[in-house]
C-alpha cells in the first residue's frame, strides 16, 4: 500500500504515508507480543517474522522521508 501511495521513482511530499507507516508499528507491536520466554521453534518463527516487519518498516519510512532529503536527488 505504502509503494503504491508514494509513486516512487517521482519523488513527491507526501503525508498520507503516515498511516501505512503506524499500521506498520502497531503491526509489528502486535507480533512483538508473541514472543515467549523459553525459545522453541514458535519463538523463532515470531523473531523471523519481526525481522521481515523491521524491513517493511524501513521501506516505508524510507518512502516517506525521501522526498524530504533533496540531497539524496
Amino acid at each position: 500500500m505504502a509503494f503504491a501511495m508514494s509513486g516512487f521513482p517521482n519523488a513527491r511530499p507526501s503525508l498520507e504515508l503516515i498511516l501505512p507507516a503506524f499500521l506498520a508499528l502497531y503491526g509489528t507491536y502486535d507480533t512483538a507480543r508473541c514472543l515467549q520466554l523459553r525459545w522453541s521453534f514458535y519463538h523463532g518463527g515470531v523473531l523471523l517474522l519481526l525481522y521481515m516487519d523491521v524491513m517493511a518498516l524501513a521501506m516505508i519510512f524510507f518512502l516517506l522521508l525521501y522526498p524530504y532529503g533533496g540531497w539524496i536527488q
